[in-house]
């Protein structure tokens, strides 16, 4: 309690140091939208500095998140000179508004040439600025927008904002309808659970497929995995308990409300949680809290693996964006309450979603679409790349009542009666949860569980947040024209519960009968990252984005190429470092190896020409040809990614060459690796082995 929030400028702070009607007028851009005066700029710049320096600060950076996925950041000083040679510290209103960091070597699909490199970063009130510590060096980070000269966006939180403030419009629009003419904002809401792998430093520096990937392109699964299930929320060893302990102490001096911590399925694999917060907050705390497991981890001897499958056969990595909708009088839209059937609000919003996640699944899918995606999805750990809705018992049967016309009743949960008298009965939820739907329903929000873990958040939540402002601006269009709102709004649930209900889903996600299924209801199946991208530029989601202002029609094919692009490069990295350590590692090691055999054969003839050496024999006799394969192998796939690189003018049929061929290569290179790792003296084998890093920390 003594230190939450401490290298924040929030909003304590601020009433503090700002004058009342500053403070009074920051809040009006930061509640409701009003634009920033600068003259209120230049007070809260001031009283920012002055806190930042009170802090430890020199510099200051406008921090933003480019298409990379990651963050950016250009250090200036607050020092300005003075005519007698020394200098003054200084922060004006206009440099905290706006910066100019030109930025131009960062992804733009298009957007700007080099030789036109002006870039804006435009600072974001609505999410407070922070102190960061690095080494004894303190930051200040403002938040903010990263967009180009002619007003494009070229980030992740522009467009988060612009699907903000749409769907609190027009969830406005449906609250009046029904009476309520006190809210003046609806902000989505989002939990951003975040697995990640731990595993020791010295390992991760020994193995350049970690260093450069973040995942493993070689290594065979140990004699042990997570079969035993005893992984999963085991006790946390001290050195585990000791990194976790720092990081959440980093994290709640930033504001960052971590809440749990656990071991996750895998060996080696852990899970931290947040307390919900708005979107953008969110967003910008997810990155926080990734560059903070890193940071940490580096201090403790240790790696932190955020990719989404580090380790080939062993339990992936996801994200969970629990996703919801509040009032600025803090009413939870999605919260069912006692009888959710006679909720007509609550079923609005629900059915609402529901119309949302079928009419835009392909989307959704693509705003979680990544190279490390491909290898989790559908693989019997995460959700499929089948996008379906899970509600649960109540709720379903709520849907079910409205095919029919208005439901009459609500499932109740009664209470769960364990058996032992000393332990007290339990209320029973109305509804079990499904751990393997993609968009579940959770109680008083969604879990959209197909989020990559390396992934930002920002991307998801754009799409959620606009194509659920869609349906609601279509039943609001009619709601406000209807004579009758009540018989409107039955007509208007009942159509969705009958055309939309494909999508719901409860049973197992996991199993070929739903793949079957989801084929006979027509649901796509978009299993690979360079599909699911496609529908960044179909004429449905370029009208959905442009109706609402949150792309142009530009900035949509921008992402398309850069995502395309940036799925490409990654297998191709992958491929490279591929070769490379197959050509400078493994084969001379295993014809180390087999010299080593050959010697021992040679030696042991020498000294007793009857002794039996069919066991070296046999096992030379395997390596020969292995290592044979193993070089034909790696030349194959250095031929594959040179022909690759040929088709750079077309984006997609790059892509769809990558996934088809470059990385059906890099899959027959690895088994043929794998297979001689199994064979070679394991103190010969140059990479750290599963068995190492996954247990031995």
């Amino acid at each position: 309690m003594d230190f939450f929030g401490k290298n924040v400028f929030n909003d304590a702070v601020m009433r503090e140091r700002l004058p009342k009607n500053t403070y009074k007028a920051l809040h009006k851009t930061i509640d409701e939208g009003l634009p920033l005066q600068l003259e209120v700029a230049e007070v809260v710049a001031n009283a920012m500095k002055d806190w930042a320096i009170e802090n430890g600060a020199t510099h200051y950076t406008h921090w933003f998140q480019p298409m990379t996925g990651f963050t950016a950041e250009k250090h200036d000083s607050f020092i300005s000179p003075t005519h007698d040679g020394k200098v003054i510290m200084e922060f004006s209103g206009k440099e905290l508004i706006k910066g100019e960091p030109d930025a131009s070597s960062f992804p733009n699909g298009g957007i700007r040439s080099t030789f036109e490199a002006r870039g804006y970063t435009a600072w974001d009130c609505t999410s407070p600025a922070f102190l960061r510590e690095d080494a004894g060096k303190v930051i200040l980070c403002i938040p903010t927008a990263f967009c180009s000269y002619t007003g494009e966006a070229l980030d992740k939180k522009t467009p988060l904002l612009r699907s903000m403030e749409t769907i609190s419009k027009q969830a406005l629009r449906i609250l009046r309808l029904f009476g309520n003419t006190t809210a003046k904002r609806v902000t989505p809401t989002v939990g951003a659970e975040q697995e990640y792998f731990l595993i020791e430093k010295k390992y991760h520096q020994k193995r350049l497929d970690l260093m450069l990937t973040g995942r493993t392109l070689f290594g065979v699964l140990p004699p042990k995995g997570q079969e035993m299930e005893d992984h999963y929320f085991g006790i946390i060893n001290e050195r585990v308990t000791a990194f976790m302990q720092e990081v959440n102490i980093e994290l709640w001096k930033l504001g960052v409300l971590a809440k749990t911590q656990h071991k996750e399925a895998a060996p080696g694999q852990y899970e931290i949680a947040p307390i919900f917060t708005s979107t953008n907050i969110a967003t910008d705390h997810n990155q926080i809290v990734m560059d903070t497991l890193h940071k940490v981890a580096n201090r403790h001897g240790l790696a932190c693996l955020l990719h989404e499958k580090p380790f080939a056969g062993v339990n992936g990595s996801g994200k969970h964006n629990n996703w919801s909708l509040c009032t600025d009088e803090g009413v939870n839209l999605l919260e069912p309450g006692k009888t959710p059937h006679e909720n007509a609000q609550f079923l609005t919003f629900i059915c609402a979603v529901i119309k949302a996640v079928d009419e835009y699944a392909a989307l959704l899918r693509a705003s979680a679409a990544n190279p490390g995606n491909d290898h989790r999805l559908g693989a019997n750990e995460a959700p499929p790349a089948i996008i379906s809705i899970f509600l649960g018992d109540e709720l379903s049967d709520i849907i079910e009542q409205l095919k029919n016309g208005k439901p009459n009743s609500s499932k109740q949960g009664g209470e769960l009666t364990i058996g032992v008298s000393t332990l007290p009965s339990l209320p029973k939820d109305s509804t079990d949860r499904n751990r393997t739907s993609p968009f579940a329903f959770t109680g008083n929000k969604f879990e959209f569980r197909m989020v990559p873990s390396s992934l930002s958040i920002a991307d998801p939540n754009v799409v959620i947040n606009t194509i659920v402002a869609e349906v609601l601006t279509q039943m609001a269009n009619r709601l406000e024209k209807a004579k009758d709102f009540h018989g409107e709004l039955q007509a208007i649930l009942q159509e969705i519960a009958i055309q939309h209900s494909r999508v719901i889903f409860d049973g197992n996600g996991y199993s070929e009968d739903w793949v079957k299924e989801a084929a006979r209801r027509g649901l796509p199946n978009l299993s690979s990252t360079a599909e699911a991208i496609s529908a960044l530029i179909s004429e449905k989601t370029t009208e959905l984005f442009k109706n609402h202002g949150v792309f142009s029609a530009t900035e949509l094919h921008s992402r398309y190429e850069i995502y395309l692009e940036q799925y490409s490069k990654t297998i191709n990295i992958e491929a490279l470092t591929m070769v490379d350590v197959a050509k400078r590692q493994i084969l001379p090691a295993v014809m180390r190896y087999s010299t080593e055999l050959a010697n021992s054969i040679n030696t042991i003839r020498t000294a007793d020409p009857e002794a039996d050496v069919l066991a070296q024999r046999s096992l030379l006799n395997e390596l020969s040809p292995l290592l044979k394969e193993l070089s034909l192998k790696t030349k194959a796939l250095q031929d594959a990614t040179s022909t690759a690189k040929h088709l750079h003018g077309d984006a997609y049929k790059q892509g769809i060459y990558y996934r088809d061929v470059v990385f059906k290569a890099m899959q027959e290179l690895r088994q043929v690796a794998d297979k001689l790792e199994v064979l070679v003296d394991y103190d010969m084998w140059p990479l750290p082995s599963y068995t190492k890093m996954l247990f031995r920390l």
